[in-house]
This record gives structure tokens, C-alpha cells and sequence, in this order.
């Protein structure tokens, strides 16, 4: 009978996990709420003590037509008639166990890397544990944290190979990311067939209530995720419909739930009212539960690093996740230090951003996880890169993402993976006052709250009113610099708000925007 890896159990037998509770009742709760497969994991007890537990787990697991895998310790398995073993790259060879266990043995190999996964697979091993995804605490020595990205790469290479081989996913799953972790990892030919969970399972209260709302979460997508019917929309098509989200902002008035910096609430708050929506700027996770369940959507601008600051925005970012609220992501100065590169981390491990917006640096370091020059402050610095080479980054980190992906600049880039705009509007007079990309952000998010069926749309639909409004407003001729160009600039975005109110689009005629071919 074929594997079933969806929700793969791992024990943990330790009291900062199991507790007081019976290894062998949790495991019999996990498999009645779903568990498909079983790992029998101790690395403290004695041998006799691990063949004694593992015979009573193999009672369990046979009643219920379950494979029973034993980690690291051939013997045990071979001792109580386990159904296989699950080894790592420091355990016992893949050759010699598949010698002493035979051919019909599971054995699963953990993969870290490309050059390990497909090691696994040309030595015969019948499933990989790809990982680790995310930090945990059952494993706190781990060699390395590959995420969703590092996991895909890895299904990516798989997919070109003549031999199949199941994967499932490890480290830090639960019930809050693991949607995302089948999403996200996804590469074009193949996916995910499961997600191995220790915790999520172990340490629940109701082992048999957690294992089932796993089950029930493996293999829907996440709340947020809304494929939009039509992809190849032209430049003509996407601005008349630009103009629709901007009439439906207006109607709807959605929540902006801003996350930023103290230095620029006040104007983001003001440009939020200007366009239509309804700002409130709180910086409390607490309230975020309450604050995802009105529709709206969240920015989350990393302005001001402080530990309690990502402690708030995770809490936040999993609360508007939960309730398919979109996220916006503004990393700012990402590559100015190694606190905000390790914030930046934290945050991509944390939960999912329906579109991530940056300037060229920022963007860097997402996509390759450190960057070539240091930022000085949140600037991004003079660019040596082509458009070309622009849009095919952002490009490659959306369809990697499975997100959408703004580069700011002279010329703008974005991209769900499949379409890649530039937008050549805005006006200089952005780059030399405090808050313009912050509050471009919050325009944008406003924008994908009442377009959640084509993200791409709404994020170009929030540009095109920020940047035409920018640009009247800086063309205006008792406009004489930055500090006259501030509150003419929140007249234009108002001027637009209320145009598109009287059902008067001719604004968007203003929209240069490029189809990129890359």
C-alpha cells in the first residue's frame, strides 16, 4: 500500500514538550485526529527503553494501518518490526541501511540542500525530510534554516530527476504557517506531499483536535492566496480596470491598518484619508485579531527594529493571515544591518506578505538574503543594474515568493511572477521629503484590500493614483519645492479621490506604464 506523508508525526519525548503525558496515548489521539505516518524520536532514553516504547507504538500504528518509523537507530527498528527509519546526513549510510533492513524498508533521509536531496534519491532512499523550514526548539544546533525558498529550490531540482521521491517539510510547522509552507514551496512541477510536525502535535492540549485541524489545513491554500481569472491582460486593459479600483476604494473605504514608524503616521494617516480609506495607525498586536476581522488590510513598515516591535508585527501579520486580510511589506533599509537583515528574516519566516515593496537594495537582500553594499540609512543607493535586469529580479522573487514584488526607483518594477510592469510616473520631489515610500505603501495596501482577486492590479492601481497625484501636484506652478509640495500633493490624491467618485477616469489616462518581456 502507498505512503500517506501528509501530516507526519514526529515525537518528542522530552517534559518541555510531552509534559506529564503518555507518549503512546498522544500518539494514539494524533493518528484518531488524522497522522498518517509516525516517527518514533528519543535521543536520551536507553536502548532497552526505546525498544520497549517502540513495540508499544507499533501496536498503535498497526491498529491503525499506519507506518511506524524509528529515528536514527537501525537496531531498535530491526528489534520491534518498525516499518523503516528516518536518517540524517550524520546517522548511519543510506547503503548500509537499506543492506540490513532490505529493499522494502521506508527509509527517509534528511535534505538540506540541493546536493543532498538528489544524493538521497540516486542511493535508493524512499522519502527526503526537507529542512529545517523554520528555528525550533527540538532542534537548536541546526546546521540551517532554508525556508520556503531553500525547500522549493530543492523540489525544483527534484523535478528534473528520472526518479520520484517523496518530500515532506520539517521544522517549526504548525497549524499557523503550514498552508503557506505547501504554497509557498511549490515549484512548477512539483509540490510538497506532506509536512512533518513535532510540536504543533506533541505539546497540544488535544493532540487528537490538533492532528485533525492540521489534516484539514494540508493542501487548501492559504485564506489570503486568490488566484485571479485573468493573466495576461494588456497595458490598455489594466489601466481602465486601475481606474475601477480606485472608484471601488472610494465606495468601500477599507481599513489601513498601519504598522509604521512614529516619524510618518501622521502623514500616512493623511494620505489614507485623501484617497478614501480609513487609517488607524497601532502598532499593538494585540488589537490586530480584532482590527483583521473589518476587511481591511495591514502595512507592516520595518522603520524602528526593536524586539518588542517584531514581536507585534508577527502577532499581527498571523492574525491578518488568519483572516485572508492582505499584508503589505515594507523592509525598509534591509540591508543597513545585520539586526534589520536578521528582522527581515524573522519576519519572511513568520508569515505571508501579499506584496513586498522596496527600493533596490531592500529588494537585494530579500532575493539573495545579504547585499552587496551596505544601505546608507534606508536609501538605496546609485544602481548599476539595467531594466532589464531589474524586472526579471522582481520577477524571479515573486514567482519564488508567490507573491507580488514592487521595486521603487525613477522607473518602477513590479511583478506577480507571471506579469511584469514598469511604471515610469511620480515626480523628484518623492525622494526629497520623509514618508513617500511609507505612504505609498499604505496607498497600495488600501488598493489590494478591495482587489483581492488580482493583487497585481490593485498594487498598480495604488501606484498609478499615488505617482499621477504626485505628479500633478509637482507640476503645479505655486509648487516651489518639497515643503510647498507636501500638502499639494495630498490636494492631488484628494483631487483623484474625487474624480473617481463622479465617475470621471480621464486621470488614469496619465498611467506610463510597460509591459515587460523578460
Amino acid at each position: 500500500m502507498e505512503t500517506n506523508y501528509s501530516l507526519y508525526l514526529v515525537t518528542d519525548s522530552t517534559p518541555a514538550t510531552l509534559g506529564d503525558k503518555n507518549i503512546v496515548a498522544v500518539v494514539r489521539a494524533a493518528l484518531e485526529g488524522g497522522a498518517t505516518i509516525v516517527q518514533y524520536r528519543d535521543k536520551m532514553s536507553e536502548t532497552a527503553d526505546l525498544i520497549r516504547i517502540a513495540k508499544e507504538l507499533h501496536e498503535v500504528t498497526q491498529e491503525y494501518q499506519v507506518p511506524l518509523l524509528i529515528n536514527d537507530r537501525v537496531d531498535v527498528a530491526l528489534a520491534v518490526g518498525a516499518e523503516g527509519v528516518h536518517l540524517g546526513q550524520e546517522d548511519m549510510d543510506l547503503a548500509a541501511a537499506r543492506r540490513i533492513l532490505g529493499q522494502d524498508a521506508i527509509i527517509g533521509i534528511t535534505s538540506s540542500n540541493v546536493g543532498e536531496a538528489k544524493a538521497a534519491v540516486i542511493g535508493g532512499a524512499t522519502y527526503l525530510g526537507i529542512g529545517t523550514m523554520f528555528a525550533t526548539q527540538t532542534k537548536p544546533n541546526t546546521k540551517s534554516i532554508i525556508g520556503t525558498a531553500g525547500t522549493k529550490a530543492i523540489l525544483h531540482s527534484l523535478s528534473a530527476m528520472d526518479r520520484k521521491i517523496s518530500t515532506v517539510a520539517i521544522g517549526g510547522i504548525n497549524s499557523s504557517n503550514v498552508q503557506r509552507v505547501m504554497f509557498q514551496s511549490k515549484s512548477s512541477f512539483k509540490g510538497l506531499d506532506g509536512v512533518a510536525v513535532v510540536s504543533a502535535i506533541m505539546a497540544a492540549k488535544d493532540p487528537k483536535a490538533a492532528a485533525a485541524h492540521l489534516r484539514s489545513l494540508i493542501g487548501v491554500p492559504p485564506r489570503s492566496v486568490v488566484k485571479h481569472a485573468t493573466k495576461n491582460r494588456s497595458v490598455e486593459q489594466l489601466l481602465v480596470l486601475a481606474a475601477r479600483v480606485i472608484k471601488r476604494l472610494v465606495e468601500v473605504r477599507p481599513l489601513c491598518h498601519n504598522m509604521t514608524n512614529f516619524v510618518v503616521q501622521n502623514f500616512a494617516a493623511n494620505v489614507a484619508i485623501a484617497i478614501g480609506a480609513r487609517p488607524i495607525m497601532s502598532n499593538n498586536g494585540a488589537e490586530a485579531a480584532d482590527l483583521a476581522k473589518l476587511d481591511g488590510a495591514l502595512v507592516i513598515n520595518m522603520g524602528t527594529v526593536t524586539a518588542d516591535g517584531l514581536s507585534n508585527y508577527l502577532q499581527a501579520l498571523r492574525a491578518y493571515n488568519l483572516q485572508g486580510g492582505p499584508v503589505l511589506f515594507d523592509p525598509v533599509g534591509a540591508g543597513a544591518t545585520q539586526a534589520r537583515r536578521a528582522a527581515v528574516s524573522t519576519l519572511m519566516a513568520g508569515g505571508y506578505f501579499d506584496v513586498i515593496k522596496g527600493n533596490e537594495s531592500e529588494i537585494n537582500v530579500l532575493a539573495e538574503g545579504t547585499s552587496g553594499t551596505q544601505q546608507k540609512g534606508v536609501d538605496s543607493g546609485d544602481s548599476s543594474t539595467s531594466p532589464l535586469e531589474k524586472a526579471r529580479l522582481v520577477k524571479r522573487l515573486a514567482a519564488r515568493e508567490r507573491t507580488v514584488i514592487i521595486m521603487t526607483g525613477i522607473t518602477d518594477y513590479l511583478s506577480d511572477g507571471e506579469r511584469t510592469l514598469a511604471v515610469h510616473n511620480g515626480h523628484a520631489y518623492l525622494d526629497r521629503i520623509t514618508g513617500s515610500g511609507c505612504t505609498l505603501g499604505t496607498t497600495i495596501a488600501a488598493c489590494v484590500a478591495v482587489e483581492k482577486g488580482d493583487k497585481l492590479l490593485g498594487a498598480l492601481a495604488g501606484m498609478l493614483m499615488f505617482e499621477i497625484a504626485a505628479s500633478r501636484a509637482g507640476n503645479r506652478a505655486d509648487v516651489q519645492g518639497p515643503g510647498t509640495f507636501v500638502p499639494k500633493f495630498l490636494d492631488e490624491l484628494s483631487r483623484i479621490h474625487n474624480e473617481a467618485q463622479a465617475d470621471y477616469h480621464e486621470w488614469v489616462t496619465g498611467g506610463n506604464v510597460e509591459m515587460m518581456e523578460v
